[in-house]
């Protein structure tokens, strides 16, 4: 599964979760859960997306040009 096919399964959840809180006054553990399965999930896609080569390559090219800008 591609990071823009998760993204965008993830909004959709998203979406579907918004509209059916509206009504609620809270989460149940098993909602508090689940949003922690959810959030410990894409903060491990996160990390593998801006852990892999290309990124981290293009965050260092960043850091080294800012870093060599002359005052």
């Amino acid at each position: 599964m591609g990071v823009e096919m998760w993204g965008q399964l993830c909004a959709r959840a998203l979406r579907r979760r918004a509209g059916a809180v509206r009504g609620d006054s809270g989460m149940v553990t098993s909602e508090y859960a689940m949003g922690l399965v959810a959030a410990v999930g894409f903060a491990g896609l996160l990390y593998k997306v801006v852990t892999s080569g290309q990124v981290r390559a293009a965050l260092q090219a960043v850091v080294e040009k800012a870093l060599d800008v002359q005052f």
